[in-house]
């Protein structure tokens, strides 16, 4: 807990028995409260190991998608009486050891959401990612801040920090159950008027870190381009998407 608000790690989970301990182990449990996983119907041994190391899980009967599994994490952080909610990813590709920064920034009122950018620094690349990912993720990126008129240095990291009152305000409910999800979430916190950080992240591309393949990487390219368009019609006045409703 910091600044009496509490902190609640959620890990979105799917097929990551290989490394769900690891990334757990670095956890920094003297400012988190609770962790939370939520597991997308995983064939291995996800589960089993998150009962072993006593992690508070709740699984899905079926494969929902990245995107449902997020917004179970977020749902159930919020019944938790989660005051500040951090997504991390259990395949170890993002450092927990940066949760401090991510949620000091937020505890103490700088910017109400922070993300772990792999561009800032080089990151990405020093880290592994692939070359053509590299340049996808720079050309989208460079498109999507134009579109909407921003500033990220990217909008594609996993690895991202909420305070409670966004994650309320916003309708995420309403999003793609696929990966375009974290996409749409961005447009939807600048559509509701909030500021996103970015602090630096190193990141790690290895074997059994999670990926998508190249086609479906094709249509999320295709998805995030669509996602900065409804933002920019919706906001000229032009259409009314339904992901731009917000909560009361």
């Amino acid at each position: 807990m910091i600044n009496n608000r509490k902190v609640i790690v959620v890990l979105p989970a799917y097929n990551a028995e290989k490394t769900l301990e690891i990334t757990y182990s670095e956890i920094p449990f003297d400012i988190v409260d609770d962790v939370l996983l939520v597991d997308d119907a995983s064939s291995d041994k996800t589960v089993e190991i998150a009962k072993k190391l006593g992690i508070k899980y709740f699984r899905h009967r079926n494969n929902l998608g990245y995107g449902a599994n997020q917004k179970t994490c977020y749902t159930k952080a919020l019944e938790l009486g989660a005051d500040i909610v951090i997504m991390l990813h259990p395949d170890y590709q993002y450092t927990p050891k940066l949760i401090y920064s991510m949620a000091y920034i937020i505890a103490n009122d700088i910017y109400p959401v922070v993300f772990g950018s792999r561009i800032l620094g080089n990151g990405a690349l020093k880290g592994g990612m692939p070359v053509y990912k590299y340049i996808a993720n720079r050309i989208l990126t460079f498109l999507q801040n134009i579109i909407i008129n921003q500033k990220l240095s990217e909008y594609h990291t996993g690895y991202r920090a909420y305070s409670a009152e966004v994650l309320k305000k916003i309708n995420y409910q309403n999003n793609s159950n696929d990966f375009i999800f974290d996409n749409e979430v961005i447009a939807q916190i600048f559509m509701a008027g909030y500021e996103i950080a970015e602090i630096t992240c190193p990141t790690k591309y290895f074997k059994d870190a999670s990926s998508i393949n190249f086609i479906r990487s094709l249509k999320y390219g295709f998805g995030v381009l669509r996602v900065s368009l409804l933002y920019f019609f919706h906001k000229a006045g032009i259409i009314n998407s339904k992901i731009f409703k917000m909560n009361n």
